[in-house]
């Protein structure tokens, strides 16, 4: 897998130069400062595109823009109303320019309102570090307690609700003021935010709108820029939903195995496909997430790899960011199914190969405690996890060279190497 790294701009608090000593091959990045719905100009592309490749001394960095995260999908679309006939227009100029630059991996998601949502950003963790994480009843008392959505009550059982309850009485101003604001922070890397007061009134826009017209929504718009990304040579892949279960009253509908199952199967093209994300799809402890590396190979066109522990098995509702390997997801068995997906599409002949991928957010360690970096994408964290993937990725590829060429497992001779090692010396 090609080993990529998210840098959100100039801005980023990470650089690239971080990038390069993380041993990034090249890099996924957006036009975060484009709002969704309006089209990203070739010059704008071109820009990034030079600010990726170019050092600020004029040298080449060696990197390359090779995966847009994300081309974003504008409320309109998702609700069919107001101008959404124009922004699938608009979209569709985006991917030709994309294309036109030679970029032609295309993430994207389709959560109404929110996109990924935590309750906390740095939540301490035993070894002294930070990581996000999703706790039911914390959002449960935004949800009932500081928006005060009408309705919210029924979304939950009466125990969280009561803890709920206990839990804002005790809540001083400033955790409630944080929480909010958690909540409602907008697309990662994004000046915007939502207020309470417009998630409010956006919310209205979805009332009348059930799981089964937003499926039919993004049908629509898969079925109209599709065939255009097929002629591009553009590849879209869709994000799962992050978390994986309905908020705020709203549908979510990129969550399981059976949604991927329906979506792929209504548009059977090559351009659309997904992101395989093995932390937001490990949220729910009713996903099996080999087995849908295993199932859907053929579409994974994108990789974020990260882990998650469940907090919540009875509701599958509360989760925190573990250590990339330290999580629920059996990692292992992702990447070696990933990895055969490759060695089969060598065997076929396509073109695509070799699937991107990047170690997605990150514990905050070391000097990622004083960087105030976008939340969830650390220097040093994600450093760790790409380092502890990619030692992944080189055993299991040298394991299978061995058992292609017929020599023993590296594994069994390292052990033998050490086990001679350690035997006594005789005098």
């Amino acid at each position: 897998m090609r080993q990529t790294w998210r840098w959100f701009g100039p801005a980023d608090k990470n650089s690239l130069a971080d990038a390069l000593q993380a041993g990034a091959q090249g890099i996924v990045t957006a036009l975060h400062h484009i709002a969704p719905g309006e089209v990203w100009p070739v010059d704008a592309i071109s820009e990034r595109q030079r600010q990726v490749s170019t050092r600020p001394d004029g040298k080449s960095t060696g990197l390359h823009w090779d995966v847009v995260e994300s081309l974003p999908v504008s409320e309109s679309i998702k609700t069919m109303s107001g101008d959404w006939r124009q922004h699938i227009q608009h979209y569709n100029t985006s991917l030709t320019n994309l294309a036109k630059a030679g970029i032609r991996t295309v993430c994207y998601n389709f959560m109404p309102v929110l996109d990924w949502t935590r309750t906390d950003l740095a939540a301490p963790m035993a070894h002294g570090g930070t990581a996000m994480r999703f706790d039911l009843t914390d959002f449960a008392v935004f949800d009932l307690h500081i928006l005060g959505r009408g309705g919210a009550g029924n979304d939950y059982p009466e125990s969280v609700r009561e803890q709920a309850a206990r839990r804002f009485a005790q809540m001083p101003q400033s955790r409630s003021a944080e929480l909010a604001s958690n909540v409602t922070a907008g697309l990662p890397g994004s000046a915007e935010q939502w207020t309470l007061s417009s998630l409010r009134d956006k919310l209205k826009d979805y009332e009348a709108l059930e799981a089964r017209h937003l499926r039919q929504n993004h049908i629509v718009f898969l079925t109209e820029v599709v065939p255009h990304a097929e002629r591009l040579g553009v590849r879209l892949c869709c994000h799962p939903d992050d978390p994986p279960f309905p908020l705020l009253g709203l549908p979510r509908i990129m969550s399981t195995a059976a949604d991927y199952r329906s979506l792929l199967d209504a548009v059977d093209s090559p351009a659309a496909g997904m992101t395989f994300c093995t932390g937001s799809l490990g949220a729910r402890s009713d996903n099996d997430v080999p087995a849908m590396a295993h199932e859907f190979a053929e579409r994974i066109h994108f990789v974020h790899l990260r882990n998650v522990t469940r907090q919540d098995e009875a509701l599958h509702c509360s989760f925190f960011e573990d250590e990339h390997l330290g999580g629920q997801v059996d990692m292992v068995a992702v990447i070696a199914a990933l990895l055969a997906e490759e060695r089969r599409r060598v065997a076929v002949g396509r073109t695509d190969c070799v699937i991107p991928m990047r170690p997605d957010h990150g514990q905050n360690i070391l000097d990622d405690l004083t960087r105030d970096a976008q939340p969830g994408y650390p220097a040093v964290g994600r450093l760790k996890g790409l380092a502890e993937l990619r030692g992944i990725m080189h055993a299991l590829e040298a394991m299978q060279d061995a058992a292609i060429d017929g020599r023993a497992a590296v594994p069994s001779a390292r052990r033998s190497h050490q086990e001679g090692a350690d035997a006594p010396v005789e005098a």
